[in-house]
C-alpha cells in the first residue's frame, strides 16, 4: 500500500506558502518538518516567496534556473535550508501546465522521494481548484507505493510501515478537504489492486484471492449505510461444475488449487442502473499444456490484474457514494499443466450451453471471462457489462504500455469510459470489433474455437470478438489491459510491477466526482 496516507490541508492561518511554513517552524509555531516542496511551472517559473528566498543561498528562481529546471512534470531538484534547529530539504518540483496529468506525475515523483515517518509541506497546488488538489494528492500517495518482501529494508530506508505526512498550503476550504478525501480513497483502492497483483503466486491461489476479496469487502462494509455494504458469494469448484461453468472449471483443472468465482454485490438504495464488472483472475498462468517459455512466465503472477482492479473498485463504491447497483465478478483459476489439465482439442460446454473447441490452452483468460459474462447476462439482469483482463500480448504491440485497448458494442459506453480514462490517468484507446475477423473463430466441431484456426493477425481483436459472443444484446465493453497493468519501472504515479490499472478508471466512471 502507499506509505503516504496522510495528505491534509495545512489548516493554519498565515501559512500560505512554503516560506511561511518555514518561518512558523523556526518560531516554534509548527511541528518539526523534514521537507518543503516548491512548484516550478512550465518554462521554469517559480512563484515569489520572500521568506523562502531569505533562507536559500540564492533566490528560489535563480536556484531553479541554475538547476536547469524546465518545469517538466515530475522533474525534481533539491536544496537545503535551516529553520531554527532543523535542516530541511527543499524539493523543487516541476508541475508543467498544472493539468491533472501533470500534477499526478509531479505528485508521484515527489511521493517517491519521501520516506516513512517524514513530515513536510507542499505548496505545489496552493490556491488551485479542488480537481488539481485531488490530482496532486493522489499522485503523492500512488508514487509512494512500495511492495517488498525483503528481509531487511534497503540502506537508508526506514523499516516498518510508518506513514509520511504531507500538508498542502493554501487548501483549507471544504472543497479541498473533500478532494483530498477522494484522492485518499482512490489511492487506497489502487494500492490494494497493486498489492493483490504483486503478491507471489506461491501464496496467491484462487482461494487466497477469494479470501482477500472477502476481507476487503468486510472492511469496506464497516460503517456503511443500510444496503451500502458489499455482499460476498464465493463459488467453489463443486458449485461451478454443477452449474455449468465449463470454462472456469476446465482452466483450473490442471492445478491442485481449484478455481473460484468471486461475486461481490453493492446495492445502494434507489439505484436505477445495474452495472456488472468482470475481472480475469488467473492467479498464475503457465500456459497450461500449451506451455509458455520460461521468460514469458516470470510476470504471470500479475495475470489476475483485471480481477484485482474489480475487487479494489468494489471496496471504494460506498465511500465515494456511487449511486448504481454494481456486481463484481472475478473468475479465478490457476492455469497449470498436469495429467488432469485441459487439452488442445477438448470441447467445453460454457455457462449457458455454447460449446468451445480449445485450440490453445494458453488462451485461457477468455474462457473464464466468457463463463462469467454469460452468467452475468443470464442471471444478474445487468444494464451493461464491462470486463477487464490481461488478455493478449497483441494489445501491447498495438498500444505499448501507456494505454489499454477498449472494445465496445456501445458508442455511449465507450465514450464514457474513454473520458473517465483521460480524467483518471488510466487511459484507453478504442479499437475496432472488425466483423470480418469473426469467421476466423469458426470451428467444424463446436460453436466456436477459443483462438483462430487461421489467424488474421489481430490477436487482441479476435479475443474481443470471442468475448462478444457471450455478452448478449446489452451494452458491453472489454478492456484489454495486458500492457498497462504491468510496468517495468517507476514512472510518475506508476510504480514498477502491478500498476493497479483500471481501479481509478472504474471509480471515475462510476462516480464522476471521484
Amino acid at each position: 500500500m502507499p506509505v503516504i496516507s496522510s495528505v491534509t490541508p495545512l489548516g493554519t492561518e498565515g501559512q500560505r506558502t512554503a516560506g511561511d511554513f518555514l518561518r512558523a517552524v523556526e518560531a516554534g509555531q509548527a511541528g518539526p518538518a523534514d521537507f518543503v516542496a516548491i512548484p516550478v511551472a512550465a518554462g521554469g517559473g517559480v512563484g515569489a516567496d520572500a521568506a523562502l528566498d531569505a533562507r536559500l543561498a540564492v533566490p528560489a528562481a535563480e536556484f531553479a534556473a541554475v538547476s536547469r529546471m524546465s518545469g517538466k512534470p515530475g522533474q525534481i531538484a533539491q536544496a537545503a535550508v535551516r529553520a531554527g534547529d532543523s535542516t530541511i530539504r527543499v524539493l523543487f518540483v516541476g508541475v508543467g501546465d498544472r493539468s491533472g496529468a501533470a500534477l499526478r506525475r509531479a505528485g508521484g515523483e515527489l511521493g517517491r522521494t519521501l520516506q516513512p515517518g517524514e513530515r513536510g509541506v507542499a505548496s505545489v497546488v496552493a490556491g488551485e481548484p479542488p480537481g488539481q488538489v485531488q490530482a496532486f494528492a493522489e499522485g503523492i500517495m500512488l508514487g509512494s507505493y512500495r511492495f517488498s518482501e525483503k528481509s531487511a529494508p534497503p540502506p537508508g530506508r526506514a523499516a516498518g510501515e510508518g506513514q509520511a505526512e504531507v500538508r498542502l498550503t493554501g487548501t483549507r476550504t471544504w472543497e479541498a478537504e473533500a478532494a483530498i478525501a477522494r484522492a485518499t480513497r482512490i489511492a487506497a483502492a489502487t494500492g490494494l489492486a497493486r498489492d493483490l497483483t504483486n503478491t507471489p503466486s506461491l501464496r496467491k491461489s484462487p482461494q487466497w484471492l477469494a479470501d482477500q476479496a472477502a476481507q476487503a469487502a468486510a472492511a469496506a462494509s464497516e460503517g456503511a449505510g443500510a444496503g451500502a455494504g458489499l455482499g460476498v458469494r464465493i463459488w467453489d469448484e463443486t458449485e461451478l461444475a454443477a452449474s455449468g461453468f465449463g470454462g472456469i472449471t476446465a482452466v483450473g483443472s490442471g492445478s491442485a488449487r481449484p478455481p473460484r468465482l468471486i461475486e461481490l454485490t453493492y446495492s445502494p438504495a434507489g439505484a436505477h442502473r445495474h452495472v456488472v464488472l468482470v475481472g480475469k483472475g488467473i492467479t498464475f498462468d503457465s500456459g497450461g499444456l500449451s506451455l509458455k517459455p520460461n521468460d514469458a512466465m516470470k510476470s504471470m503472477k500479475t495475470d489476475m490484474a483485471g480481477g484485482a482492479a474489480v475487487i479494489a473498485a468494489m471496496t471504494a463504491l460506498a465511500s465515494l457514494g456511487v449511486p448504481d447497483k454494481v456486481t463484481g465478478l472475478v473468475a479465478a483459476a490457476e492455469n497449470l499443466p498436469s495429467g488432469s489439465a485441459c487439452r488442445p482439442g477438448d470441447i467445453l460446454t460454457m455457462f449457458g450451453g455454447r460449446t468451445v473447441e480449445v485450440l490453445n490452452t494458453d488462451a485461457e483468460g477468455r474462457l473464464v471471462l466468457a463463463d462469467a459474462i454469460a452468467y452475468a447476462g443470464a442471471r444478474l439482469e445487468p444494464d451493461l457489462i464491462v470486463d477487464l483482463a490481461t488478455l493478449t500480448g497483441a494489445a501491447r504491440i498495438a498500444l505499448g504500455g501507456s494505454r489499454a485497448a477498449l472494445y465496445s458494442t456501445s458508442d455511449d459506453l465507450a465514450a464514457a469510459l474513454l473520458a473517465a480514462g483521460e480524467d483518471s490517468g488510466d487511459r484507453l484507446w478504442r479499437m475496432p470489433l472488425t466483423a470480418e475477423y469473426r469467421q476466423s473463430l469458426d470451428s467444424p466441431v463446436a460453436d466456436l474455437s477459443n483462438v483462430p484456426r487461421t489467424s488474421p493477425g489481430a490477436g487482441s481483436i479476435t479475443a474481443a470478438l470471442f468475448l462478444r459472443e457471450f455478452a448478449g444484446p446489452r451494452p458491453w465493453a472489454h478492456l484489454d489491459i495486458a500492457a498497462a497493468a504491468r510496468s517495468g519501472s517507476d514512472d510518475g504515479e506508476i510504480s514498477a510491477g502491478g500498476t493497479g490499472f483500471g481501479a481509478r478508471l472504474l471509480l471515475r466512471w462510476l462516480s464522476p466526482v471521484a
